[in-house]
């Protein structure tokens, strides 16, 4: 995965991922258009396919609605890297298919407009704009079935043909 780095802070919560108004559509492409929209209006114009967040510590905490992954992959988010997770966005995120990533250092590196190159299975992150290099855990082998399959729902259907 390569793209553009979208920076975000710390204690980043799923109504400012997706604000709850928004909670009664059912429409990926719904969700992705209000994303963010209460704290960085127009935000999903600034994503293309492929970009990645990053952000600081505690990403995804508040509810656990699962929207709030939803709307950052609809909106073309290809991963999301932070210094840490609030546990159910990490998991709501495999179950939706989008990966994330744990690296405090490269979380706190680097910058809005970076390019970043990740290897998911070997948690190698790469700031091509600096010329620097992280690393994460890579992600588990059956993290990594999940996501390729585009989900869990997706996994355990193509598992159980």
């Amino acid at each position: 995965m390569k793209g553009k780095a979208h920076k975000f802070g710390d204690n980043v919560d799923t109504d400012m991922i997706i604000p709850a108004r928004w909670l009664v559509t059912t429409d990926p492409a719904e969700m992705a258009a209000h994303a963010f929209e209460d704290v960085q209006p127009g935000w999903p114009e600034t994503v293309v396919e492929g970009d990645i967040l990053v952000a600081g510590n505690n990403f995804g905490c508040g509810s656990s609605r699962e929207h709030a992954p939803i709307a950052l992959k609809a909106a073309g988010i290809a991963c999301v890297i932070a210094a840490s997770f609030a546990r159910i966005f990490y998991r709501n995120s495999f179950n939706i298919g989008l990966p994330v990533l744990e690296s405090a250092e490269a979380s706190g590196d680097i910058g809005a407009g970076d390019v970043v190159e990740i290897d998911a299975s070997t948690g190698a992150i790469t700031n091509h704009t600096k010329g620097r290099s992280y690393q994460s855990k890579p992600l588990p082998p059956f993290m990594r079935e999940l996501v390729s399959a585009g989900g869990l729902l997706a996994y355990l259907a193509k598992t159980r043909k």
